[in-house]
């Protein structure tokens, strides 16, 4: 069905593997709108609850292919951004649903936006990260620009694009930029432990929780306070919270079936 990505669904958890492992799965024009199509059937998918996201191979996703650009000739990047880029970030934001980035080996320039656009980033050892934009003499883009100082500040923020420096998997998570680093032979478990989690999880109520923490670190507190109260009148309506509150009285372990 696809030709740059591999896309499969089993137990709830729908997987994404960008699969250009020659070129470290660097995205040409077929893969951006190809992740764009594997996202939304994702999104479609009533029967997943969790979205885990990868690269074949070595890396995670070296960002745009230079090579495969230079061959296009000249091109508008806004444009580019506008129909190739922007619309993949907005997907995992406006997801419904848990987004997991599998991180196995570099993610950099748009590869890295694509890891900080996921709600959970778990990496092997032999992880990286890096904007590497300035050393073509561009600018952030895909997100970068807004995840990046909300995560860690804008000092930091600023060294870290106008430097290009590589971060190591244990120098991005004391950083706070990703939650777990384990060995490359763990990480394939660890991940499934944690799709698997969220599989099971309340749906509805993770889908909302995503839109106000976005919404928490934009608005003021009280847009954010009367945001909340919206969400929880329809988080208390829903299956999952009557059977969360049944199995607390039964002191049993609740099952959510994401409704």
């Amino acid at each position: 069905m696809f030709k740059t990505l591999e896309f499969s669904v089993a137990d709830n958890i729908a997987t994404i593997t960008l699969n250009r492992p020659e070129v470290y799965n660097a995205f040409d024009d077929t893969l951006s709108y190809e992740l764009q199509d594997a996202l939304k059937q994702a999104d479609k998918d009533s029967a997943v609850r969790a979205l885990v996201i990868t690269g074949a191979g070595k890396a995670f996703c070296s960002g745009q292919d230079l090579k495969a650009a230079m061959g296009a000739g000249k091109r508008n990047l806004s444009e580019s951004l506008h129909k190739r880029y922007n619309p993949i970030i907005r997907a995992i934001r406006n997801m419904p649903k848990p987004v997991i980035c599998k991180l196995n080996g570099v993610a950099a320039g748009a590869g890295c936006s694509l890891a900080l656009a996921c709600d959970v980033i778990i990496a092997s050892e032999a992880a990286s990260m890096v904007e590497i934009f300035i050393n073509i003499a561009l600018v952030l883009d895909s997100g970068s620009s807004y995840f990046l100082p909300r995560t860690v500040g804008y000092h930091r923020a600023f060294e870290l694009a106008t430097k290009a420096t590589k971060l190591t998997a244990g120098e991005a998570l004391g950083m706070g930029l990703i939650n777990k680093v384990v060995s490359a032979s763990e990480l394939d478990a660890v991940v499934v432990e944690e799709a698997r989690f969220y599989a099971n999880a309340p749906t509805k109520a993770i889908a909302m929780m995503k839109k106000m923490l976005t919404k928490g670190m934009t608005e003021d507190l009280d847009t954010v306070l009367d945001y909340e109260a919206y969400c929880q009148e329809i988080a208390g309506n829903t299956a999952d919270n009557l059977e969360g509150i049944q199995a607390f009285l039964e002191k049993r372990k609740p099952e959510f079936k994401g409704a």
